[in-house]
């Protein structure tokens, strides 16, 4: 048990097995990691539409809590013992890059991909979350960037308060939810809506796989990329950044290829908010959070250009649906941010 614990937190003790595993092995390993990330992002999908039908919350609400709140909760575990180890730089990279990835790579994405359904009612309330909670982080960190004596650092009190703040919206995303009830329209894919006990088991399990798969392809097609000749520093600024965001946009491109974009929508922006309220937010209460100057020059400010360039889209879209133009927009700012991190060589979220 200690050696699984091991694998699961310490980043360094799963390269190490996977360094040992032969090349044609790690092609096998990719294989089943594909396989069960596509099957089990299928089964949470499948479940998260009956959960809908029979609670009446919105998918898009469901998308934004319990599919975002089992995305981030291994990450944010992750942070947070890795702060406790002494490691608490991984922390703050690990929020501020899945919301750069989130809402640039899979939602830009998904934007290219299919029609966005914009539901106003919810993204006016959500969507002012996800970028109200950056942007205190933001100006948190700049008041003690020029408050502090030496290298600024997030204090356990504001880890303490952004947990707080992550029990209200939740809460209230529960009024807003039952506010904005849904209609279960029959799927045609879907031959009978499965019971309670049984759409939530559906939503573990399949979480359960996509989280598994997900934590073992990484490291896998990091190690094979190298033994291929791909420069380290590319490697650490595309398998670090894609590593934090990955159960996201299976799951984004799953509910798309199924017909239900509005979960894709729902999982980003609820991701976002938890990315930072409870990823940043339980890290800091477990240990002070070091914040590295180049966040303030650079790693801040591409958060910040995308969660607003994302929250003007919501407000100016008068046809309750994203255009495709302003996904191409988002994505590149993403692979703009991602080309200047190899060029700057920042690394990964490097100080």
């Amino acid at each position: 048990m200690p050696h699984l614990l091991a694998y699961i937190i310490d980043e360094s003790a799963l390269h190490g097995v996977v360094a040992q595993l032969p090349s044609l092995f790690l092609i096998l390993l990719i294989a089943v990691c594909i396989a069960l990330l596509t099957k089990g992002a299928g089964v949470m999908i499948d479940g998260v539409v009956h959960l809908a039908c029979r609670t009446g919350l919105p998918r898009i609400v469901i998308g934004a809590t319990i599919v975002s709140l089992g995305t981030t909760a291994p990450e944010a575990f992750v942070s947070v013992m890795a702060a406790w180890m002494g490691n608490p730089g991984l922390a703050l990279g690990n929020g501020v890059g899945s919301i750069i990835a989130d809402t640039g790579l899979i939602f830009g994405v998904s934007c290219l991909l299919t029609t966005m359904p914009l539901n106003k009612f919810i993204l006016n309330r959500t969507g002012w979350v996800q970028v109200g909670s950056a942007t205190l982080l933001v100006v948190v960190s700049v008041v003690l960037k020029y408050t502090a004596e030496g290298q600024p650092v997030l204090p356990r009190w504001i880890g303490v308060l952004f947990l707080g703040l992550l029990s209200g919206y939740l809460y209230i995303s529960y009024k807003w939810a039952r506010q904005g009830v849904e209609v279960c329209i029959e799927e045609p894919d879907l031959k009978q809506i499965a019971s309670l006990p049984k759409a939530i088991f559906m939503i573990a399990a399949g979480l359960a796989l996509v989280l598994v798969g997900a934590r073992v392809l990484i490291p896998c097609t990091g190690e094979l990329a190298a033994r291929l000749g791909v420069p380290d520093d590319v490697i650490a600024a595309t398998m670090v950044a894609l590593g934090t965001s990955l159960p996201e946009l299976v799951t984004a491109i799953t509910a798309i290829r199924k017909g239900h974009p509005e979960i894709t929508i729902g999982n980003i922006v609820g991701a976002d908010v938890l990315n930072c309220l409870f990823v940043i937010g339980a890290s800091a209460a477990a240990r002070p959070l070091a914040i590295p100057l180049n966040f303030y020059t650079f790693h801040f400010p591409a958060m910040l250009l995308i969660l607003y360039s994302f929250r003007f889209f919501i407000f100016l879209n008068k046809e309750k649906r994203f255009k495709r133009l302003q996904g191409a927009w988002l994505l590149a700012i993403y692979l703009t941010y991602l080309v200047l991190q190899y060029v700057l060589k920042l690394g990964a979220m490097g100080g």
